[in-house]
């Protein structure tokens, strides 16, 4: 079993940061490439951002190239979403979501394993 475990949402102001991290248990953590999805309140769960197993190799939805930064800790067997210049439609909860897979999928269904989610509200 793989277990997923994301922490760091919370309240922010407009303008400002946070830094998600997703903690994986269970298995190898390198053999799995991650990704951050997003579901806001009324719609579906939305593709943010991944990286291959290395890290090597990022992917980002547009609207939030530039502005989050996906990467990993292999050594730590955790997975990070920072994100600066929080907007009020950042808000949403976020999950992490592990793939064994060589190339991560931006697609949710395609991924094997989800953590249970974290809050993030961006107040305007």
């Amino acid at each position: 079993q793989v277990h997923l475990a994301e922490s760091g949402g919370g309240l922010v102001q407009a303008g400002g940061s946070l830094r998600l991290s997703c903690e994986v248990s269970g298995r190898t953590f390198s053999s799995y490439c991650m990704g951050w999805f997003r579901q806001a309140p009324g719609k579906e769960r939305e593709f943010v951002a991944a990286l291959t197993r290395s890290g090597g190799t990022t992917y980002y939805t547009d609207s939030v190239k530039g502005r989050f930064t996906i990467s990993r800790d292999n050594a730590k067997n955790t997975v990070y979403l920072q994100m600066t210049s929080l907007k009020p439609e950042d808000t949403a909860v976020y999950y992490c979501a592990a793939d064994y897979s060589w190339i991560p999928p931006t697609t949710q269904h395609e991924y094997d394993y989800w953590g249970q989610g974290t809050q993030v509200t961006v107040s305007s």
